[in-house]
């Protein structure tokens, strides 16, 4: 069988992941190192997710902020382990204005009094002003939301992945109490979960971090991870518990009913960032091109003039735009459809792949035989490029939500079963490493998927794990289907309270 990519997924993962992201033109290398040009199809993926998550967020109480792109040195200060887990990823500005040496080259004319740091994340400047604004109880709780870009420095970078910058987006809530804030830092969590699953079609497993996991400065960090096709995993967001030690740091205090000063409690959690979109592509798309969810995606139909003759191209071109003008009503889950009408010149067959490729959902091939008797065939992106469904253009605008929830269903059904499939309960530490290994040299990366295992929460154990095999902990699964028994760790031969989630990652 031809497929649209030069390179398969079973040829070189990596690559083929690259020349999906390139052929549905999602996005490029900038020229600035590390950091990426989100092409117009890429962002109108991020743009369907902020607006869809920003509305899940304003329903459950949180409000839209925007906070500086800059941050004093001394702010990163006040928190030493969060300074610390940030330091080596931090861009730090120094100079303000530039001028011209001797030679006419522009150089750094005057140093700032105090370094600036470039925004990795901003519980240190939010935490500032939420100093400011809260004096008592009756100011709680204070939830906000930014979305904006941060930066981190990073020195092995891949397009949506890994890059030095990237857009996300960061919510920070303070409360009167540790039981308040506790109960966010999981509903913000499941929230997460479910968008994920009902718009990415991505299934997550939800879990907690280990101590050696957690977010800088935390109490506890929770997070949401999935598996993609090449079986590593990806974490896709997290919600951390950050007790008092940040409000301790930087004073945020209220006066409680009975006039006592008190330290607040905050949470702060990440959930949307453009990583989301590389865990799209490796999820969902094929040895074809990129495959969107329909409930994610911005175009959901394009119809394609097929014309081989000058005297058909009026009635052809007519009856596609009469088809996509009466089906503007049409709406998928409350959200209106997309539909494009690719009238541009051109050879079908590149039009053809070329949105194969980008990923749209369903298409339309129209030319004088469709026009003459209005039967249509609908193919389906998820079923491959000549794969479909017969009907009437009568029908359409009827039967479109249907199959398109349907393509929605089958996509995560999908992911679900190869999350299923390749979780394996392992109790033997030659067991472990066999899973890990890869079984064919041409594949170098691919190996077994998630270890379910035991651990009796030793450092070392995690560390000889990361440094024999380059697998970590994941989480330590709060799924029910994922709870275990007591038992003994394959790799230090302790006592286990419970089974954990082990794998390679991004």
């Amino acid at each position: 069988m031809t497929h649209a990519l030069k390179t398969t997924r079973k040829q070189n993962y990596a690559d083929w992941y690259q020349e999906v992201v390139s052929e549905a033109e999602l996005a490029e290398h900038a020229p600035v190192r590390g950091c990426m040009v989100i092409t117009p199809w890429g962002y109108a993926i991020w743009e369907s997710i902020q607006r869809l998550l920003d509305r899940k967020l304003k329903e459950t109480g949180h409000q839209n902020a925007y906070f500086p792109l800059f941050i004093p040195l001394s702010f990163l200060q006040q928190e030493a382990e969060h300074v610390e887990g940030f330091a080596k990823e931090c861009a730090i500005v120094t100079h303000h204005r530039l001028e011209q040496n001797k030679e006419g080259k522009l150089v750094p004319a005057a140093p700032l009094e105090e370094p600036y740091v470039v925004r990795p994340t901003s519980e240190m400047i939010i935490g500032a002003m939420f100093a400011k604004w809260i004096e008592s109880y009756r100011d709680l709780p204070l939830r906000i939301n930014q979305w904006a870009n941060v930066v981190r420095w990073e020195m092995r970078t891949r397009l949506f992945l890994r890059t030095t910058e990237f857009l996300w987006q960061e919510g920070h809530a303070v409360y009167a109490s540790a039981e308040e804030a506790q109960q966010e830092t999981r509903m913000i969590l499941d929230l997460y979960a479910q968008f994920a699953r009902d718009y990415l079609a991505i299934p997550m497993i939800r879990g907690e971090k280990s101590a050696t996991e957690r977010f800088p400065g935390a109490v506890a960090t929770y997070c949401i991870e999935a598996m993609m096709q090449d079986r590593k995993a990806l974490q896709a967001g997290t919600s951390h518990f950050l007790g008092q030690n940040f409000s301790r740091a930087q004073g945020i205090r209220f006066c409680d009913e009975g006039g006592q000063e008190q330290y607040a409690w905050t949470t702060s959690w990440c959930g949307a960032t453009t990583r989301l979109i590389g865990a799209l592509i490796m999820t969902h798309a094929d040895d074809d091109g990129m495959v969107i969810p329909p409930r994610i995606a911005s175009t959901h139909l394009v119809i394609l003039p097929i014309v081989h003759k000058e005297e058909n191209l009026s009635a052809v071109h007519h009856f596609c735009n009469e088809l996509a003008a009466s089906l503007g009503s049409v709406q998928l889950s409350g959200e209106p459809l997309g539909i494009v009408v690719d009238s541009r010149e051109g050879k079908s067959g590149d039009k053809k792949w070329r949105w194969v490729k980008k990923g749209v959902p369903l298409r339309l091939e129209i030319g004088m035989r469709e026009v003459e008797s209005g039967e249509l065939m609908l193919y389906r992106r998820d079923l491959g490029p000549k794969e479909g469904v017969r009907l009437k253009a009568s029908e359409l605008a009827t039967q479109l939500p249907t199959i398109l929830q349907q393509m929605q269903d089958a996509l995560l059904a999908k992911a679900e079963a190869f999350q299923k499939e390749h979780i394996c309960t392992i109790d033997s530490r030659d067991q472990f490493y066999e899973f890990f290994t890869p079984k064919n040299p041409e594949q170098p990366e691919i190996h077994g998927g998630f270890a379910f295992a035991h651990w009796s929460e030793d450092l070392e154990v995690e560390e000889q794990l990361k440094r024999d095999l380059g697998v970590t902990l994941r989480c330590i699964p709060l799924e029910d289907h994922l709870q275990s028994d007591p038992g003994i760790c394959p790799i230090s031969g302790k006592k286990s309270l419970r089974r954990v989630l082990f794998a390679k990652a991004y």
